[in-house]
């Protein structure tokens, strides 16, 4: 799969479709895959990598690079192009600017698993059917991808691009998803236990600001969090408000748009759940006014800012989940 979107990325350059490439490298470790931009045949050669660490979403760095002259290749997995799709209908990227190149996923390995697993030393990963081989300096493990895989992989929404230029190898399908069980189990939680549950993950914050600045729906150019007459201003919170004021703040501003791409929490430092933020919102809005899945249908009204009569009224009160 990486030979052969390399060799189509350099066609594409060669023959002037496109003047940049954004893709895939490693970082200071095989493991420490980081989204990138190529002008550039030798720079491909040397330095671009497709495989299962490449979890990263690449359709905000679209926002900035379609900006420029020309077009500006993009190669996308299923859950990249729902974001991308959704930043198209806020207008954020003129699709004239970029070329799509759709490539599949069947799951991303997740680091922290790995060394659960007991596994150090990483220097590389292939797939096997069912399994993932982990080089290391110590040697090769052999370990089941389900073990493994992200989260947001084990509970994937779809296997198919929303839209592309091209393709290369085989697109899938929507797939039925058990994302919304861990949303379930916070819900039958009594209001004590749900907010002991946040307060213990959100205290370990550290206001880095990563997950705003991965998060594809976040796209202000210039941020609440950034005012500095706001008081919070680039600072680690110091009180457990402040805590929990910023990421249900930034959950309410994603709401109705967020495609649960769970970079939020791939890039959390803390390992904060965040996505369950998010998909706590993304399931109500299902159960109030209809199923929808935020960049899927670059024609259908968001929910939230579309009025029909079956929508709920706002003062009823009603039951599911176990939630009052």
């Amino acid at each position: 799969m990486q030979d052969a979107m390399i060799k189509r990325a350099k066609e594409l350059l060669a023959d002037g479709t496109v003047q940049r490439v954004v893709g895939w490298k490693k970082g200071d470790f095989s493991y420490d895959i980081t989204p990138a931009l190529f002008e550039s045949a030798e720079e491909l050669d040397a330095d671009f990598v497709y495989d299962d660490f490449c979890g990263a979403n690449l359709s905000k760095y679209l926002i900035e690079q379609a900006k420029k002259e020309g077009k500006t290749l993009v190669f996308q997995k299923p859950c990249d192009s729902y974001s991308f799709a959704q930043l198209l209908k806020e207008h954020r990227i003129d699709r004239e600017k970029v070329y799509i190149i759709a490539v599949p996923s069947y799951g991303k390995a997740d680091i922290n698993k790995i060394r659960e697993k007991g596994i150090e030393g990483v220097t590389g990963i292939k797939s096997e059917g069912p399994n993932f081989v982990i080089s290391s300096m110590y040697g090769d493990a052999t370990v089941p991808k389900m073990e493994v895989m992200a989260e947001r992989c084990i509970n994937c929404k779809s296997k198919k691009h929303v839209q592309y230029d091209e393709l290369i190898g085989e697109d899938g399908d929507v797939v039925d998803s058990n994302r919304f069980d861990e949303v379930k189990k916070i819900e039958a939680m009594t209001p004590d236990e749900r907010f002991k549950f946040w307060q213990g993950e959100l205290s370990r914050c550290i206001r880095c600001n990563a997950c705003r600045n991965v998060c594809p729906a976040c796209t202000c150019e210039n941020c609440v969090f950034d005012n500095f007459n706001s008081g919070i201003s680039q600072k680690a919170a110091v009180t457990s408000f402040e805590e929990q004021n910023y990421h249900i703040i930034r959950a309410f501003h994603v709401a109705g748009r967020c495609t649960d791409c769970g970079e939020c929490s791939r890039v959390c430092p803390q390992n904060i759940p965040l996505h369950l933020l998010n998909r706590k919102f993304i399931k109500d809005i299902n159960e109030l006014y209809g199923p929808y899945q935020a960049g899927a249908d670059p024609d259908e009204k968001y929910p939230l800012t579309n009025f029909t009569y079956e929508d709920v009224e706002p003062g009823i009160v009603y039951k599911r989940g176990g939630e009052q």
